[in-house]
């Protein structure tokens, strides 16, 4: 692995905690004071964009200073799977409803995974079960390319080629779970595919 590609993998790490933990506290304090939620979620969106980490440091800082002791990416990975408005696609038509229904189904069972990979036969089952939801994403993704053309279809292949990419290495790490037994490695890598997976929302929200 690159520099580089550690360098984007802990920056997708601190955007997953952007979305995941911040925006739910920001939607929270839009019913309270809708202006100071406004202000604090482009803060924080401006903040990671220039200093990429900068969201997970506040957290984990956060953390260090109540003497919270907990296993980040495990903690991360459980709450993933929480339907994102920002990565919702609006259009009704069939086909991307079923992108975001398929993209849900994904993020769900990816959530498990704490649940289940202690348990040898029930995390095999887990497995199989992100096989199919992979592949009934990726089915609706080229659904989606057959039906509808784009001007920015190469951005959107490119997009599908890095979810295919990040849909391979959690399969690698998988198999060195089995041999060496290390869980967080399988939380991280997770947690990765899940980003990849609301980027292919993100890219094709941002063209619908």
């Amino acid at each position: 692995m690159t520099t580089e590609d550690m360098k984007n993998e802990a920056d997708s790490t601190s955007i997953l905690t952007l979305y995941t933990v911040m925006y739910p506290v920001f939607n929270q304090l839009e019913g309270v004071d809708p202006t100071a939620a406004r202000t604090l979620r482009a803060a924080f969106i401006k903040a990671e964009q220039e200093n990429p980490g900068v969201t997970q440091e506040f957290v984990l800082k956060i953390l260090e200073k109540k003497n919270l002791k907990i296993n980040y990416s495990e903690t991360l990975l459980r709450m993933a799977a929480a339907d994102t408005e920002e990565f919702r696609i609006d259009r009704q038509d069939p086909e991307f409803q079923e992108l975001n229904e398929r993209a849900g189904a994904l993020k769900h069972i990816l959530s498990t995974i704490p649940d289940e990979i202690h348990d040898r036969v029930g995390f095999l089952q887990t497995i199989k079960d992100i096989a199919s939801a992979i592949k009934e994403l990726l089915d609706t993704v080229n659904t989606v390319f057959r039906n509808y053309q784009y001007q920015n279809r190469r951005a959107l292949e490119q997009q599908k080629k890095e979810f295919v990419k990040y849909s391979k290495s959690f399969s690698d790490t998988l198999k060195t779970f089995f041999k060496d037994g290390k869980v967080l490695t399988v939380f991280v890598s997770a947690n990765r595919l899940i980003h990849q997976t609301n980027m292919i929302l993100e890219a094709f929200r941002s063209v619908v």
